[in-house]
């Protein structure tokens, strides 16, 4: 049970590094590209933002589904890793078909794969909406400035 626990746990960590890095390389870009998002037309440039975010994000979570695919693979509790993606999928995005179980001495860490998953979820929407936020606040200010001036 412990290692389990202590496995399921730096697999969460992980995840959450990843995120977390990706989350800082897409700031990179957005401020790489602050002055051009910056210009007229707005809603277009918040449109592609919204579509490359989005992208971003199922980037993210997929790299956290695979984290865990290749630790039920190399643990040898799945003989492929077709099934090892497929239960992390279903466990990461808490569906919880049940077609495929882990083996009772594995179980723990399919609740810790599911509570992965909506905390990922839960920091990738974040993230989603801080991006338009950040984005559709500075195009308002520049739109402010140029209607002062």
């Amino acid at each position: 049970m412990l290692i389990q626990i202590g496995l399921g746990t730096a697999l969460i960590l992980l995840t959450i590094l990843i995120a977390g890095l990706a989350f800082w390389a897409l700031e990179v870009v957005l401020n790489r590209t602050r002055g051009w998002l910056m210009q007229e037309p707005h809603r277009p440039k918040l449109a592609l933002v919204l579509s490359l975010t989005v992208v971003w994000v199922l980037g993210t979570v997929t790299a956290g589904v695979w984290v865990w695919a290749f630790a039920f693979r190399a643990l040898g509790i799945f003989v492929t890793m077709e099934a090892s993606v497929y239960f992390a999928l279903v466990a990461f995005t808490t569906l919880g078909f049940g077609d495929i179980l882990l083996p009772v001495d594995w179980r723990l860490l399919g609740g810790m794969a599911a509570a992965n998953g909506l905390l990922s979820m839960g920091l990738m929407t974040a993230m989603l909406i801080e991006v338009l936020r950040h984005v559709r606040l500075g195009q308002m200010e520049m739109r402010r400035k140029r209607t002062e001036t």
